[in-house]
């Protein structure tokens, strides 16, 4: 029986054959832009980048290092050159409402030279209009508006001395206004003559002073029109010569621009502005002596050109293509945009021209990668993220930066649509958990595109593994790997996936073994990476992280832990379990010890009864129950109390991968038939008795083996494995060569009578057409015990009834 569920050395590891590659080193070949076996995720999402509805933003999941990120990248890309390039989006200042600066959209390159011409326009404006005012026509025609002022201003004072003189009075003007002198006889007296008149005489200049003043003021009034009238005539003169000028140049910036309205409106309000303040253009030099002194922010008057500038928002002049948007910084402020401020006399001052853009900007008009864990850990940014999908808008909101104790100016930039691809990259916990809890995912992120971790070991794919290997080292400037190598980390591959008929698609984890390979390399003054340096860095990477699997290895051997095996035990049998710490998983078997006895037909779970035990674990016993219920009572009654236990684990169990072996172990105690403590044993079982695969197979192996080598193999060793798990074989070339030598066994079941045969080499055999099993077999010898059982409880029974 034995031979017959043997594996063949053969059978135990995966070998990549090195005629697979199609080349001598990973030098010869060329990076890798698709995906390895990742066909279905590949058709999602060329599907959902292709589909132009609100809500079709896309989830990549998958495990991580599977290359989600970067096969994303690397096919948003391939296609941007194909997109139509976004717009340029420009910021311009609101002459009607200051604090709401206007966005303005122009095709890409545009929003530049929109900049530049208004930046140019600053400059000529001002020079040109300095240079017409000080021209000599302008100072002529000044100069005849004001001599035509000052003509007016003496016939009103020459009526108003005339008026005075009626009255005994004389008029004269001064820089501080017009004063009245009384006169006697036709001349000015002085004050001291005027108080030397008799009191009569005075208080009759005092009656007449009344209507002379009345008089001044009348013509106080008629000059102030008449500054007024000069003054506006002045001013629209300066309008008119400003105007030519201006004129020249906006136009020229209106003819490129003349389907933009925006862009109009903004010209002839900066055409306006510009007339309404010439007076500041021609003060400008003055204004900027160094010799004033300033004294507060009151003290200079803001220049209107400040006003004409342009923020040049988003500059897609350089593009090709749409843009592809993948960032490592998820603050608030770098995905949607900001308002910058200065310190300015103790306030906080800003405008239109500190807006800055953030991610979602730039990457307007094409697609923005997320890593989902990352904008998650920033609430904030992922709620602004399903608002701005949801009204298909960006704006910049400053209210969140707005904790300062200084006085803050804000704005309220206008809106700019939003029309972007979001693709969020994340694992199944993170995506089934949003679709549970956030209605609101569900509506913006209808597409997923799932990425497998594993792929079929084939031609394409082997080499295709090559071409990113060969990346990775041209990255990191790594040496290439030959042909041995590459087979090497095939195989590494397969084990990782846990099927030698797949490979992993762990990428981070595969590009760290050749990392340490290629150092291994370097450090041996190697000129390529062989399957040796492969072999090595395997190696030392469990050697730096064994500390426990040390440690637990020392204590078998110490005989600190109980694990038999040599000989053979009644109802004793060691099973195999993994344990994982931190990022390391190792096999080592544990004792499984079964007593049976007469009862009432349970079985004892003992790790259950004390709470250590696991669900699947403690489903696992029950199982145990239903088969011998099934096997051996039929016709008598299952009076049967049986106690299960793992010896010296202290920690808990879980997991049903034991059960066939507690199936053992109660077979063994029941026909009293002894089981080889050199087999170890995994494997679940059903309530018929079949086998059933598990995980972890080759940890487990490998750690019996372990063992059994530290004890000397003798030939008898070996372990018993469900006929299911032969395909995720990839066992040490260590094991194999053992298997080989015939020191060490590897035994493949698929049902419970096999695997007695095998632990016992005695027949399970098997029920004939009354029932009845064969004499001398390991059932027979279980029913005759559970008959006997089955009496000691009805004359335990009629007892009971006598008393």
């Amino acid at each position: 029986m034995k031979e017959k569920n043997e594996l063949s050395y053969k059978d135990l590891r995966m070998k990549c054959k090195e005629n697979l590659f199609h080349f001598e080193t990973t030098k010869e070949l060329e990076p890798i832009n698709d995906g390895i076996g990742q066909e279905r995720g590949i058709k999602a999402l060329e599907f959902g980048i292709n589909v132009n509805v609100k809500g079709y933003n896309l989830y990549i999941e998958g495990p991580s290092g599977v290359g989600k990120t970067m096969y994303t990248k690397n096919y948003l890309d391939s296609i941007a050159h194909k997109v139509k390039i976004p717009p340029d989006w420009c910021y311009i200042y609101n002459f009607k409402n200051p604090n709401e600066p206007v966005a303005v959209s122009l095709p890409a390159g545009q929003g530049k030279e929109f900049k530049e011409s208004m930046d140019g326009f600053i400059k000529e404006v001002k020079k040109d209009i300095k240079k017409t005012f000080n021209a000599d026509d302008f100072e002529k025609e000044k100069a005849l508006i004001k001599k035509e002022f000052e003509e007016k201003r003496e016939i009103v004072m020459a009526k108003l001395n005339e008026d005075s003189s009626k009255h005994g009075f004389q008029v004269k003007s001064a820089q501080n206004g017009i004063y009245m002198m009384p006169m006697v006889d036709g001349k000015v007296i002085q004050e001291e003559e005027f108080e030397k008149l008799e009191e009569e005489i005075k208080q009759e200049y005092e009656e007449k002073s009344v209507i002379v003043q009345q008089q001044i003021m009348e013509a106080i009034s008629q000059i102030k029109q008449i500054e007024r009238q000069s003054d506006k005539k002045v001013s629209e003169w300066q309008s008119n010569v400003a105007l030519l000028t201006v004129n020249a140049h906006i136009n020229y910036i209106k003819s490129k621009y003349k389907r933009n309205k925006k862009i109009n409106q903004f010209l002839n309000d900066v055409k306006q502005d510009v007339l309404t303040n010439v007076s500041y253009f021609l003060e400008e030099d003055k204004q900027q002596n160094p010799q004033q002194v300033q004294q507060g922010p009151t003290q200079k008057k803001q220049d209107p050109c400040l006003n004409y500038r342009v923020n040049l928002f988003i500059d897609n002049s350089n593009r090709e293509g749409c843009p592809v948007v993948m960032d490592s910084n998820y603050s608030y402020q770098n995905i949607f945009g900001k308002l910058e401020y200065e310190n300015y006399y103790g306030a906080l001052k800003t405008d239109f021209t500190m807006l800055k853009p953030g991610l979602m900007h730039i990457a307007n008009g094409g697609y923005i990668i997320f890593q989902a864990k990352d904008l998650l850990a920033n609430g904030m940014c992922y709620e602004e993220l399903k608002r701005v999908l949801r009204i298909k808008e960006l704006s910049i909101d400053n209210t969140n930066e707005q904790r300062s104790s200084m006085a803050m100016i804000s704005l309220k930039p206008e809106p700019i649509p939003l029309d972007l691809k979001v693709i969020l990259v994340g694992n199944a916990n993170i995506y089934h958990t949003l679709l549970s809890m956030d209605s609101d995912f569900r509506k913006l992120f209808k597409i997923k595109v799932e990425f497998e971790e594993t792929a079929p070991v084939n031609e394409e794919n082997v080499n295709k593994l090559a071409r990113f290997i060969h990346s990775y080292c041209e990255q990191e400037k790594l040496l290439p790997l030959d042909k041995s190598a590459m087979a090497r980390i095939v195989e590494h591959s397969s084990r990782m996936a846990g099927d030698r008929e797949k490979l992993s698609t762990r990428f981070t984890e595969i590009a760290q073994v050749v990392g340490e390979a290629g150092t291994w390399a370097r450090l041996a003054k190697a000129k390529i990476v062989t399957a040796e340096f492969i072999d090595k860095a395997l190696e030392e990477r469990v050697e730096r992280i064994k500390k426990y699997d040390t440690k637990y290895l020392e204590m078998i051997k110490e005989n600190s832990l109980l694990i038999n095996t040599t000989g053979s035990l009644v109802g004793e049998l060691n099973g195999l379990t993994v344990m994982t710490i931190g990022d390391y998983s190792f096999g080592k078997p544990a004792k499984i010890t079964v007593n049976t006895y007469t009862g009432r037909g349970s079985v004892v779970n003992i790790e259950r009864e004390v709470e250590m035990s696991g669900s699947t674990h403690s489903k696992g016993v029950y199982i145990l129950s239903g088969y011998l219920g099934e096997m051996f009572a039929q016709d008598i009654p299952l009076c049967l109390t049986a106690s299960i236990c793992f010896e010296q684990l202290y920690n808990g169990v879980d997991g049903d991968s034991a059960s066939s072996t507690e199936l053992y172990g109660l077979l063994s105690s029941l026909s009293d038939i002894p089981i080889k403590q050199s087999i170890a044993v995994t494997g679940s079982v059903n309530q018929k008795g079949q086998i059933q695969p598990i995980g972890g197979v080759n940890e487990k192996i490998e750690g019996f083996y372990q063992i059994c080598k530290m004890r000397g193999l003798d030939g008898s060793h070996g372990v018993m494995i469900p006929i299911q798990n032969v395909n995720n074989l990839q066992l040490s070339n260590e094991v194999v060569e053992a298997v080989k030598d015939k020191k060490f066994h590897i035994y493949a079941i698929s049902t419970i009578e096999e695997g007695i045969e095998v632990l016992t080499g005695v027949p399970a055999g098997k029920k004939d057409k009354y029932g009845k099993f064969p004499a001398g077999t390991i059932n027979y010898l279980a029913h005759e015990k559970l008959k006997k059982y089955a009496r000691a409880c009805e004359r335990g029974e009629r007892i009971f009834d006598f008393f």
